[in-house]
């Protein structure tokens, strides 16, 4: 049976697994507690950075219906819980990564999918949410404003042809 502690603690881990957009897993090994203190920080709000035991987040991701591969276990153990943008996170812990080269990005999961750690570097690649959102607007609105110049260069076209001919009519109809 099963240690009371222990089942709560895979229950509350499979909760954060279930309520998350996306889990990274990242090894911390030579941090100091300062060093994930600031992480923690530059993570934002979204995300919840938590020291984890293996085992139990195995058991915890396996019981949220998350595949993860066995690899991602060995060594000690974090998991950045992300609830809002995980391109945002994502950065956060590539930039930190890059300052303190300690912390190793191992993978991950995002909307239930698994993620190796190169793919969870290019999601930091991404622009947030928010630009990619607006760069979309924009390249719509560019098209339209393509097609009402189209559309109303049709009309123009037609009245300047038939004022054309119109003169030519009267041109030749004058030298009769």
């Amino acid at each position: 049976m099963a240690r009371p502690d222990k089942a709560a603690a895979v229950a509350e881990l499979t909760d954060k697994f279930r309520s998350s957009n996306a889990a990274v897993l990242t090894e911390y090994r030579g941090l100091t507690v300062a060093q994930l203190k600031t992480l923690r920080r530059s993570l934002g709000e979204n995300a919840q950075y938590a020291v984890v035991k293996n085992t139990l987040t195995k058991i915890a991701a396996n019981e949220a219906g998350i595949t993860l591969d066995d690899q991602l276990f060995a060594g000690p153990t974090a998991v950045a819980f992300v609830t809002g943008d995980p391109v945002e996170s994502a950065k956060g812990l590539r930039d930190f990564a890059k300052e303190n080269p300690n912390l190793v990005i191992k993978g991950g999961v995002l909307d239930g999918k698994a993620l190796s750690a190169d793919e969870i570097k290019k999601l930091a690649d991404l622009e947030s949410r928010e630009v990619l959102l607006s760069k979309l607007a924009g390249a719509f609105k560019a098209k339209q404003s393509q097609a009402a110049s189209v559309f109303q260069a049709l009309p123009s076209k037609l009245v300047r042809t038939v004022d054309a001919l119109r003169a030519k009519q009267d041109e030749q109809g004058g030298a009769e």
